[in-house]
């Protein structure tokens, strides 16, 4: 027969939160995955109402009046705690009247970590489908443009050898817009070569970027910098990867000095080292993650879930290229890239394993 001291023991090395509620709604017990889920501890909880350490979107108290009156047990699906941290969460949970005890036991689980590989790993199977789109559109388009251009060279010979010079001017100009054509495909492919992957420190990265940034504004723009200097080097493509970082930040100079001012910018690139991270489905050990931040007027809301696509711009003079090849070079780098944009505050989150396995 257990005691009371092991039946707590096995409660606490659940991995399920637990919470004990009396039939006023306070809070009698809580075990340790449920102190970590709340972000409070046993000894300043217990005895509060669960509002008052947990919100709940929709409130349960109802729920778990009748709950307590009647026996019956539920669960809830997604609901979403506020907690008093004022952070957020999204749980499952059951409730289970112990009528006998006047209790009610809440087993609780925290879906964030699930919800974020779901979205992370539609994501990746999004830009996948998109890069395969792209790569398809590119070979139908280049061929005709190919034999346009040989056409219009052609002509262009034929033309000169009977002497009419003015008709040539026409075929110059095919040549030159299809070669224009072609780039912009070639752009929209992001960088043929194939990533090398050698130990790079980060920061080396991040300030190249820094200054190519202050020489394009003169200085005008405010860059802060926020670096973790513990972070090992990390196996990337130093070319490729200044560029990735170069688009983000460039973008936000630009919608900055567009809309409020260069003068009233600030533009902040922070590196981190994140633990116990899953990339798609890949779980990665350790991270490194580079955010560029701005303060810039957000992203427009109407695009925010499709900036990473071709041809896809914020900006009116935008080509809606460059965070497409930014995508395209972090997924080259076995990495992901990630944005939350509001008005005001703009960040983009690249993430990138810390080991080339």
């Amino acid at each position: 027969m257990l005691n009371d001291r092991q039946l707590r023991l096995l409660l606490d090395n659940l991995t399920s939160a637990v919470l004990v509620l009396d039939e006023n709604l306070s809070l009698c017990y809580l075990n340790s995955a449920a102190e970590d889920l709340v972000a409070a501890s046993s000894a300043r909880a217990i005895g509060l109402p669960l509002d008052e350490v947990v919100r709940e979107s929709r409130s349960p108290e109802q729920a778990l009046r009748a709950a307590l009156a009647t026996g019956e047990k539920y669960t809830v699906r997604r609901a979403l705690w506020f907690l008093h941290n004022l952070e957020e969460c999204t749980v499952d949970y059951s409730v289970t009247p112990l009528t006998d005890l006047g209790l009610l036991l809440l087993e609780v689980q925290s879906m964030d970590r699930l919800l974020r590989i779901a979205r992370e790993d539609a994501l990746l199977s999004a830009q996948e489908t998109t890069r395969n789109l792209v790569r398809g559109m590119a070979h139908e388009v280049k061929n005709p443009l190919g034999g346009i251009r040989g056409a219009a060279q052609l002509l262009q010979r034929e033309l000169k050898d009977l002497g009419d010079d003015g008709l040539g001017e026409y075929t110059q100009i095919i040549i030159e817009e299809a070669d224009r054509l072609r780039n912009l495909v070639d752009r929209m492919l992001g960088p043929r070569k194939p990533v090398k992957l050698q130990p790079v420190n980060v920061h080396s990265i991040t300030e190249r970027v820094a200054q190519l940034i202050e020489a394009e504004c003169d200085g005008a723009l405010e860059i802060k910098r926020d670096y973790d200097p513990s972070i090992p080097d990390i196996p990337a493509d130093s070319e490729q990867l200044i560029q990735a970082v170069l688009n983000i930040a460039r973008n936000a100079m630009q919608a900055i000095a567009e809309n409020i001012g260069l003068a009233e910018g600030e533009l902040t690139i922070r590196t981190r080292v994140q633990r116990q991270f899953t990339i798609g489905r890949r779980h990665c050990a350790l991270v490194c993650r580079i955010d560029v931040v701005d303060n810039g007027p957000g992203i427009p809301e109407d695009i925010r879930e499709r900036i990473f696509y071709p041809m896809i711009s914020g900006r009116a003079e935008g080509s809606g290229l460059g965070l497409s090849i930014s995508q395209h070079i972090i997924n080259q780098h076995r990495g992901l890239i990630k944005c939350e944009s509001r008005p005001g505050l703009t960040e983009f989150q690249i993430y990138l394993p810390l080991a080339n396995d």
